[in-house]
């Protein structure tokens, strides 16, 4: 069974950092292709970061330069480090993953991925 778990949100002021992690099990990790995603109230799910089982990685351009994602393939973790801070970065971030190997444009569209985690809650305030 496949299980994505979420963890590392919470709230800070503008110019912060966060660290999110998204602990994987029940598949084979190194081969997926695995993303995050945010949620802001009353807007569609975005595509932020997104890293191909070769480590081919697409940022959405609203992350380039701020945010930093990462696998740990030993520890079967993914990883988000998230700097500079704004409060646009508000909302619900998800954690995704699919055992089929994306093309870099693809690797921030929500219909790319077949799990997805319960989220974690940004707050960032100005």
């Amino acid at each position: 069974q496949v299980q994505l778990v979420e963890s590392g949100g919470g709230s800070v002021q503008a110019g912060g950092s966060l660290r999110l992690s998204c602990a994987v099990s029940g598949f084979t990790y190194a081969t997926y292709c695995m993303a995050w995603f945010r949620q802001a109230l009353g807007k569609e799910r975005e595509g932020v970061a997104g890293i191909d089982s070769d480590g081919s990685i697409s940022y959405a351009d609203s992350a380039k330069g701020r945010f930093t994602i990462a696998k740990d393939n030993a520890k079967n973790i993914l990883y988000l480090q998230m700097n500079s801070l704004l409060p646009e970065d508000t909302g619900m971030y998800y954690c995704a993953a699919d055992r089929v190997r994306r093309m870099l444009s693809q690797l921030l569209l929500p219909r790319s991925y077949t799990y997805w985690g319960q989220g974690t809650q940004v707050t960032v305030s100005s």
